[in-house]
């Protein structure tokens, strides 16, 4: 069996993909998810689903949905993941693929190789750490602080793949490969100042040196008007190398 939650929740085996489709028991799975083979109280779940202000029945509920995903993860042949624990709830992944930490296994060995100088392996790693990301973490589910704080954790995670994956293709020389990508991360993390430095030495490696000034034009001009601040070190540097090679 393989959970999946870098995208839209679901679980994947041999009879193909289930989704949770009631929303309260999809926060509770999700939840029990993040803190995989980590106990997780009531008290957790029921502020994850109805916040500060609970319902009267609200204990019950908890376990109405904890028997509703046994129901549902069950297998036959094997125990249910979910088991009780004084205090809470606990899914076990050990013997399933879980697709978080699919991702964190492919980033750590794509850091390893690429502190190596294996930029090549480096790059498989990080290209099919990305690939298993299908959408937003866990589609539109609303997000209770758990959630919240996880999504914000990995989607940073995503980020620093891109960034490693992008070092690693330069360092090979493949310049033409991330501008593509950079782009719209660019317009979508516009404060990000690596993002701005890799597409700019990209552009500037192939040859595109208007652009590439354009670049550092453009990422002056928002660090400015949001932060009050002038491009680090490391852009300056290279903007006079770019001025420079004219």
């Amino acid at each position: 069996m393989r959970y999946e939650i870098l995208g839209p929740l679901r679980v994947v085996d041999e009879r193909g993909s289930s989704c949770v489709k009631a929303e309260k028991l999809a926060v509770v799975l999700a939840v029990l998810l993040i803190r995989s083979e980590k106990v997780v109280t009531a008290e957790h779940l029921m502020t994850e689903i109805w916040g500060e202000e609970l319902p009267q029945r609200a204990t019950a509920g908890i376990h109405v949905y904890i028997s509703r995903l046994r129901k549902f993860l069950h297998r036959p042949g094997k125990s249910s993941p979910i088991v009780t624990r004084p205090g809470g709830y606990l899914l076990h992944t050990v013997s399933d693929e879980f697709d978080v930490e699919l991702f964190q296994q492919l980033v750590t060995e794509g850091r390893k190789s690429a502190r190596d100088g294996q930029h090549v392996e480096a790059c498989v790693c990080f290209e099919q750490a990305l690939g298993l990301w299908r959408g937003p973490v866990l589609g539109e589910l609303r997000p209770g602080p758990i959630v919240e704080g996880f999504v914000k954790w990995i989607s940073e995670m995503r980020i620093e793949c891109t960034e490693l994956l992008v070092d690693s293709q330069l360092e090979l020389g493949r310049y033409e490969e991330p501008i593509g990508r950079l782009s719209p991360l660019i317009a979508e993390y516009p404060l990000r100042e690596k993002f701005h430095w890799q597409l700019m030495l990209a552009l500037h490696r192939c040859d595109r040196r208007d652009e590439a000034l354009r670049t550092y034009e453009s990422a002056r001009s928002v660090l400015d008007r949001e932060l009050g601040l002038e491009p680090g070190p490391k852009l300056r540097e290279l903007h006079q190398a770019v001025l420079l090679s004219g």
